[in-house]
Formats: C-alpha cells, sequence, structure tokens
C-alpha cells in the first residue's frame, strides 16, 4: 500500500505560534530557506507521551540558529510548551517530533539579513528508521562516496539542513545498491558516522567511537554513552581508520531515529550483533519509556 505524501498528513502543524491544518502549513517557493539551506531543524521522539529529552533537544536548536547567525524568536520554554501540547493535539503516544527554524522571502540572495526567522513544528507517527525485520538481524551498510567536511568549510556543530545535502546522496546511493545506509568518512579519511546516526564499535569488551569534532555529537549518542558507562562498559572516544574496521567485532549506530540499531557490514566488513549491542538496545528502550512516579 503507497504511503500517504508528508504534505497530505492528518492534524495540525504548529506554525509562528499557531496550530493550523497540516495541509495549511506553507512557505513561498522563493523562501530563502529553500534556496540557501539557511535552516537548522531537531528530530525528537516522543515515547508514552513524553518526548525524550525534549529540552535539550530545544536548546541545541537555538544553538544551531546562533552558529547559522540568527536568532529564533521563541524560547526554549515556548518552544518545549509548543511540542507538548502538539502532541496532545495529534493525540499520539509515540510519534516523532520536528521542529525547523528557517529565513523567510523577505528578501531573496545570499545575503538575507532582515529575513524574518520562522518556526514551525510537525508531529507524525514514525516506526523504526530501519525495517524491524532487518534490525536485530544487524543491518547493512555502504561506504559512502562523500565525506564529511572540515569544520572550516561547514558549521558541523550545528544541525543544519545543507550539511544533510552529501548525506541524502549518500544514502539514495547505498540503497540503489541493496544497502540499508552508508558510512561517511570524515575529510582526513577517518571513519566519521553514517548518514544520520553515530556509530560505535566492539573490541575485546571496550568501545570504540570517533570523536566528534565534525560531525553532529549526538544527544543519543551521549546517552548510550552513559547507558554504556552505566553497565560497567569502557568508551574510548578516539579517531578511527577504516582499516581498523576489520579487527572490530560489533557495531551499531545511535540516534534519535534509528535509536540503537546494529550493523551486521560495512561494506567488506562483518560484525555479528553481540551481546553489548543487544544489551544497550535494550538499555536504551528502557530509558526512553516515560518514568512513572514510584507508588506512596
Amino acid at each position: 500500500m503507497a504511503s500517504v505524501p508528508f504534505d497530505q498528513l492528518e492534524g495540525e502543524i504548529w506554525f509562528n505560534g499557531e496550530f493550523v491544518p497540516w495541509k495549511d502549513a506553507k512557505v513561498h517557493v522563493l523562501t530563502h530557506g529553500l534556496h540557501y539551506a539557511s535552516a537548522v531543524f531537531e528530530g525528537e521522539r516522543a515515547y508514552g507521551g513524553e518526548i525524550f529529552k525534549l529540552t535539550e533537544h530545544t536548546e541545541r536548536l537555538h544553538t544551531s540558529a546562533d552558529i547559522l547567525g540568527f536568532k529564533i524568536p521563541y524560547s526554549v520554554a515556548e518552544i518545549d510548551q509548543a511540542c507538548v501540547d502538539l502532541l496532545a493535539r495529534q493525540g499520539f503516544e509515540d510519534a516523532y517530533v520536528r521542529p525547523i527554524a528557517w529565513r523567510g522571502s523577505e528578501m531573496m540572495g545570499v545575503s538575507a539579513q532582515t529575513n524574518k526567522i520562522n518556526l514551525a513544528i510537525a508531529i507524525w507517527q514514525w516506526p523504526s528508521y530501519f525495517k524491524p525485520e532487518e534490525r536485530m538481524k544487524g543491518i547493512r551498510l555502504d561506504m559512502a562516496e562523500y565525506r564529511r567536511p572540515d569544520p572550516m568549510t561547514a558549521p558541523s556543530r550545528s544541525k543544519a539542513a545543507g550539511l544533510y545535502m552529501i548525506c541524502t546522496l549518500s544514502k539514495h546511493r547505498a540503497e540503489e545498491r541493496g544497502y540499508a545506509d552508508a558510512m561517511m568518512l570524515d575529510w582526513r579519511g577517518r571513519v566519521a558516522e553514517a548518514t544520520g546516526a553515530n556509530v560505535f564499535f566492539v573490541k575485546d569488551g571496550k568501545i570504540h567511537t570517533p570523536t566528534p569534532d565534525c560531525f553532529l555529537d549526538g544527544i543519543t549518542r551521549r546517552t548510550v554513552i552513559g547507558l554504556a558507562k552505566k553497565r560497567g562498559y569502557e568508551v574510548i572516544e578516539r579517531a578511527i581508520m577504516p582499516e581498523e574496521l576489520e579487527g572490530f567485532e560489533q557495531c551499531f549506530l545511535t540516534g534519535t531515529a534509528a535509536e540503537v540499531t546494529p550493523v551486521s557490514e560495512i561494506g567488506p566488513y562483518s560484525f555479528t550483533v553481540g551481546e553489548i549491542a543487544q544489551n544497550l538496545v535494550t538499555d536504551y528502550m528502557a530509558e526512553v519509556q516515560p518514568k512513572k512516579a514510584a507508588a506512596e
């Protein structure tokens, strides 16, 4: 059965302070954010009616906007409340939450200093990023052609729309070749991340993950590092070269959309879905569930 196009979903979208019908949440074709990627966004998930680490995501949205040189005209608290209210109005318990801020259409050109800064929030039901039947068997990754750029050439600490252009290209190419996603190196040739998720490896009971010096230090990434340390696993953040992949035993991805997803293959390298990856899948899913108040 064909899926419903996103512009035809039911419900409402929070748009510049108002709840508007989903189909009416539109921008002009000459919007600066469309032409020049002057937009920042967040990806969040609600579990059991609560948005996981909502304020942390909203604070990062503000930080991303600051890096791109504009100020969102709504406070962190106002955005948090809008997300909570919209989730209730949509009537979802488990859902994906997408706030996005962008420069409008008042000026068209590279310079758009006076353009209005818009903010919208959409919430929809979105299952696991990868097919459930593939996820716990371990997904297969291609090696991406494109690389994460030098931080001196792109604002890599922001969750900016423009940074995802090479991710889309790489993921499309991987899917065309029968893979679920792609592994990206950075401009130095070091292992960086997947197209929309951070990556971890396991060897001799220790967890290794690339230092996020030119790609996003994900909120899920930090959460999983905390969960791993809580179990007593040693987590080593360091530069990882692609030839090291041959010596790793396990691999998994982390991200709001991906959650914790084991990897069985990256190009010519194979991994097992082992105990550490399985434990962190379980621990993360327990962590994101709303914490019920203890009975008195």
